[in-house]
């Protein structure tokens, strides 16, 4: 298993739409899929199983919208995106979306047919939380590509003969890895390379089919790594005495991860915080959006704010309003970060820069404690998962809250253990969080959840360094979370099946949302 990067897994993709696990996700999956046919596409088949989350919420939660981009080739932030099933359309790619009764162990589960007029390829994929992906298997292969590779594949007669020597002298060279796959009268050999296998070494050879799948992460993969640690005991171990600040920690892991300096780590995450500040601007002076439960609200919390007209919060107002600006900029379309989803993008990003700037601090500043919470977020993402269709809100919210903690003691100067002790406490507190989205729209009740787990890790943040105890260590509260969600219905797991979502209020917001949707209406029906 590659180890999990931060600006991978943790505090990414920058994207468009409501849900990184769909509409990020499903973004990737579909570019992968437009390089197995080589960017010809003259049909594509979607099935979505019968008990997945994604026959009741891929249209309205983005996964269409990112599918269709990325069959398409385009990025996940790119600006076209909310009109990507007309431009699919007039790219002339027929399509067809059919509930189907496989029995598909994971929820999110993507099974493409795609077609042109030389050659058929079915690829099956899955979201796994946050925008990360792995096709688990393409024309009845099984076989893991998630995305960080230059993927070579190359099928091949059946002959005696070991892997080509060519190949062989590649992947020796290039560090890579080879792995053939018997088909019977042919064989299918996958390269997994930082490059593609060239050209020029497959000419001695007579390919039925050579497909080059480029990767899709920002922060690519390579063979044999081994990073630092991979828990909260495993870096405390390593760490020892040292009392290590968390966000340089979180530098020396992303640097081996990555093989980047200690100056490329800090400013990727200083980019993520001009744009996360950029968007929180655009969130409160004001969005639209047609399908749209919410209407602009940021801008009203803004000004009340500014008259003395709430109750004296502090900081915390601050907080409360940069979070309602970015959930306003994801549910208009607007560019945002996954930190860790797009469902919940707003509390870690939100409390941070918020407290940051009314500490008076700086944008490196920010970028460290931001680092520290995706360290947290890295043991979350090794050891469980960001998906709310696996996990429930809890998964989300619940990793937002604790890592937000985390990255608030940093900005306060507190230690290493403090911030630990504040993520554990967050987390704790947000167990058996479900996902229930009203109208089926990832907007309401997730606003009050990312504003409660900004609340609730700027309260843990105090508790811990006012010395309180968390009891539980942090690995462990990941893992009750993730037996807590083995036993939590799905109609509780973002399927839109169970809790607000069906309450009659949700059912007729939807109702009326499909209508104006259908007409072409330019208003929404909460406005």
């Amino acid at each position: 298993m590659t180890p999990v990067s931060i600006f991978n897994d943790v505090i990414g993709p920058v994207m468009r739409g409501p849900s990184s696990s769909h509409c990020a996700a499903a973004l990737r999956i579909g570019r992968l899929a437009r390089d197995l046919m080589d960017g010809e596409i003259e049909e594509v088949l979607v099935e979505f199983d019968l008990a997945g989350s994604l026959p009741t919420t891929h249209e309205s939660q983005g996964s269409d919208m990112g599918l269709f981009g990325g069959l398409l080739g385009w990025n996940a932030d790119d600006e076209r995106l909310p009109n990507s099933a007309q431009a699919l359309a007039e790219a002339s790619i027929k399509l067809r979306i059919e509930t189907v009764d496989v029995g598909d162990p994971h929820p999110n589960t993507y099974r493409l047919t795609l077609k042109n007029s030389r050659e058929t390829h079915m690829l099956i994929a899955i979201s796994t939380g946050g925008g990360m992906i792995e096709v688990i298997e393409i024309d009845g292969v099984q076989l893991g590509i998630d995305g960080g590779y230059h993927e070579t594949l190359i099928w091949l007669p059946k002959s005696d003969a070991d892997t080509p020597v060519c190949i062989s002298a590649f992947t020796e060279a290039d560090k890579s890895v080879c792995i053939t796959h018997d088909l019977g009268e042919t064989q299918l050999i996958q390269v997994k390379a930082a490059t593609f296998v060239p050209s020029v070494l497959l000419v001695s050879l007579s390919p039925l089919h050579i497909k080059k799948i480029h990767p899709v992460l920002p922060v690519p993969s390579r063979q044999n790594l081994r990073v630092p640690f991979t828990s909260c005991a495993d870096m405390l171990r390593h760490d020892a005495a040292q009392n290590t600040p968390l966000w340089q920690l979180a530098i020396e892991y992303e640097r081996i991860r990555g093989n980047f300096t200690e100056a490329e780590v800090i400013n990727k995450m200083t980019d993520i915080v001009r744009i996360l500040r950029k968007s929180i601007a655009s969130g409160i002076a004001g969005t639209s959006y047609e399908d749209r439960v919410l209407h602009h609200q940021s801008g009203r919390f803004a000004e009340m704010m500014k008259t003395g007209r709430l109750l004296d919060g502090g900081a915390l107002n601050r907080i409360i309003l940069y979070v309602t600006a970015l959930m306003e900029v994801k549910s208009s379309m607007g560019v945002i970060v996954a930190a860790p989803t797009a469902g919940a993008c707003a509390a870690l990003p939100g409390a941070v820069i918020a407290m940051a700037e009314s500490m008076a601090k700086d944008e490196e500043d920010m970028a460290k404690a931001m680092l520290a919470a995706g360290l947290l977020g890295v043991f979350i993402a090794t050891r469980w998962t960001f998906a709310a269709e696996v996990g429930g809100c809890q998964a989300e919210g619940g990793a937002a809250a604790c890592m937000a903690a985390a990255a608030l003691v940093t900005l306060a100067g507190g230690t290493r253990d403090q911030a630990i002790a504040a993520s554990s406490m967050a987390f704790q507190s947000m167990l058996g969080l479900i996902c229930d989205p009203i109208a089926n729209r990832v907007e309401a009740p997730c606003l009050g959840k990312n504003v409660m787990a900004a609340s609730n890790a700027f309260s843990c943040a105090n508790m811990a360094l006012a010395g309180y105890d968390p009891l539980i260590p942090l690995d462990e509260v990941i893992d009750a979370a993730k037996a807590v969600a083995e036993h939590m219905p799905r109609e509780h797991r973002c399927t839109s099946l169970g809790g607000l979502a069906i309450t009659p209020t949700s059912l007729e917001i939807e109702r009326k949302l499909a209508s104006l949707k259908s007409k072409g209406c330019a208003s929404c029906a909460c406005h």
